[in-house]
């Protein structure tokens, strides 16, 4: 890819601010985290996205660029353009992940993360796994300056030597000020150039190599993360 065409793909509006993208991504992070909170054994995946749009509400978001998705169970499997099963219920020891992606002060937030009730085992390795690949992914962008398409690969070659597969259909995106769409970026996993900070969603989906669920974690890459990155939950709930 050349310079020009890379350029445009991480293209920005006039009111571009670095600080306000760290911005909304702080206060996405808050969100899921008191998302999570609320959610309990028997709620519907239908409920606990009635449950998210109020805690968005309250807080003071511009509007949503993405539809809030929360995924119970076997429905962790799904990628984001599938249909979510609103009756699905959670389970007393279960699996469930949040995704959202709030606009505040203009810029665009996207969180996304796995929790866990009860105590499966696999199930809470499942969700550190994500966390612990992201983590990884992460810091080799940070470390080699590599590009989106080598990101991924070596996001593969990580969940394979964990014993877990990842799913490249779900191949990260762009943000940026409100709305990202009209640069027609395309998936970070298909940028040819190393993604600079601010602009681009890493994310990492990742599926159990024998039982039917899987987990889900994505954050904004920032090139300097310190006392940025949010606390992970707690082991249990």
């Amino acid at each position: 890819m050349n310079s020009t065409e890379a350029a445009k793909r991480e293209a920005t509006g006039a009111g571009f601010s670095l600080a306000s993208m760290q911005y909304a991504r702080i206060r996405s992070w808050e969100a899921v985290r008191e998302i999570a909170a609320g959610i309990r054994p028997g709620m519907t995946e239908n409920q606990a996205r009635e449950h998210a749009a109020g805690v968005l509400a309250q807080a003071g978001m511009d509007r949503i660029w993405h539809p809030v998705i929360v995924r119970f169970g076997e429905g962790t499997l799904k990628t984001f353009k599938e249909q979510s099963d609103p009756a699905r219920a959670l389970g007393e020891n279960d699996i469930f992940f949040i995704d959202i992606g709030p606009v505040w002060q203009g810029h665009e937030g996207d969180a996304g993360d796995t929790f866990v009730v009860g105590d499966d085992p696999d199930m809470h390795a499942c969700a550190e796994v994500a966390r612990l690949l992201w983590e990884e992914v992460s810091q080799h962008w940070r470390t080699n300056g590599v590009s989106g398409t080598a990101l991924y690969a070596f996001a593969a070659e990580r969940a394979a030597s964990l014993g877990w597969r990842l799913n490249l259909d779900i191949k990260g995106h762009r943000v940026c000020d409100f709305p990202h769409a009209i640069y027609k970026a395309g998936s970070l996993g298909d940028f040819a150039s190393c993604p600079n900070t601010g602009l681009w969603v890493l994310e990492i989906q990742i599926a159990h190599p024998s039982r039917p669920f899987g987990a889900f974690y994505e954050d904004i890459l920032i090139a300097d993360d310190a006392g940025v990155r949010p606390e992970p939950p707690s082991a249990a709930r």
